[in-house]
């Protein structure tokens, strides 16, 4: 296993940084009822004149209990963005290191890069979409911090080998991101079961899918004690404002109507490709563990008009490495599908 030291990693004016601290950040209540007059705020109460708890404590427990993980290995951030975006502030020096991709793959990866002034280096994907490691590992060099991979991965909604990606977390010194924004509608177990094995390893998760929150922009990250103390190092004091904090509280222990939802969105998925493996036009259909599928079609720019013009909003995947003339098509209600079906079938 290639050594892993997270004191080689984090850029020297993180390691030297004194962080904001708010006096909420040192009180923690035991219960008794406070007076606080430590941080300005209008005095009178309307639900939302205090500022957030900035540590997010008490969705963090329960969080943590779900997901059979510390409190201390998880950080909240303002959608799974801010969260990467951490990452590469936290470890990544602009103008000198590098991080690693494999398209076709999740957008923000390669637009965080750019914002950061972090080099973008890239290994396509095998034309079965699965990652090339050999070909990964021949480009690391002495400043590549981190290893993004998307898995199930978008667009394409497959999970990559355990094995290959077990390699890389062994053979590459640098942090090994993997995006489990899916991994609620994959039969993979998540790799937060094997989070305590590799202190190399960032596993990031969002409440925007499954969960059906994409509305309140909440991120979660797990990793070693370490790594998620540098990262609250930097973060933003209140990065996740309490009307978040209260509906994710609420909404997580929903637990049976979350797993309810997810067995619904499987079923439909199911239907739907039954109807797609009909359509003339469509090529080829990819294998999906994600709440989306990605097909091939005779040509995409013309079925995305189509679609749009029928009032279907859909996913134009052309132009991405790998995926000439392919459409993604995220699984909607029954009713909703059903009007796609129709629209296909009007168009053949």
């Amino acid at each position: 296993m290639s050594e892993f030291k997270i004191n080689r990693i984090i850029r020297k004016n993180v390691k030297g940084l004194k962080p904001y601290s708010s006096a909420r950040d040192e009180y923690i209540s035991d219960g008794t009822q406070m007076v606080f007059l430590d941080a300005n705020e209008n005095p009178f109460d309307n639900g939302v004149n205090r500022y957030p708890d900035p540590q997010q404590r008490s969705l963090k427990v329960v969080l943590a209990q779900q997901k059979g993980v510390s409190a201390d290995n998880l950080l909240l951030g303002n959608g799974s963005d801010e969260v990467l975006d951490l990452i590469f502030r936290a470890f990544c020096e602009p103008y000198k290191d590098n991080i690693i991709t494999m398209p076709p793959t999740y957008g923000m990866y390669k637009v965080l890069s750019g914002i950061n002034a972090v080099e973008n280096r890239e290994v396509l994907l095998t034309k079965g979409f699965e990652l090339d490691v050999d070909g990964i590992l021949q480009i690391v060099d002495a400043n590549s911090k981190v290893l993004f991979i998307c898995s199930p991965n978008n667009p394409t909604g497959n999970n990559f080998d355990e094995k290959s990606i077990t390699k890389l977390l062994n053979e590459f010194s640098g942090l090994v991101v993997i995006d489990e924004a899916y991994i609620d509608f994959a039969a993979n177990e998540s790799w937060l079961k094997r989070l305590g094995e590799f202190p190399n390893l960032i596993i990031t998760q969002t409440l925007s899918k499954a969960y059906g929150m994409a509305g309140i922009r909440l991120g979660l990250c797990f990793a070693s004690k370490e790594i998620i103390a540098v990262l609250n190092k930097i973060k933003p004091p209140y990065n996740v404002n309490q009307l978040t904090q209260e509906r994710a509280l609420s909404q997580i222990l929903k637990s049976d109507l979350i797993k309810l939802e997810i067995v619904e969105i499987l079923e439909q998925k199911s239907a739907l490709l039954k109807v797609l493996s009909e359509i003339d036009f469509i090529e080829r259909i990819y294998p999906s563990d994600a709440n989306f599928v990605l097909v091939k079609v005779d040509n995409a720019n013309r079925r995305y008009r189509q679609l749009l013009d029928r009032g279907l909003v859909v996913r134009n995947r052309t132009n991405q490495p790998l995926c000439e003339n392919t459409l993604r098509f995220t699984i909607g209600t029954k009713s909703e599908n059903l009007k796609l079906i129709s629209a296909l079938k009007e168009l053949v």
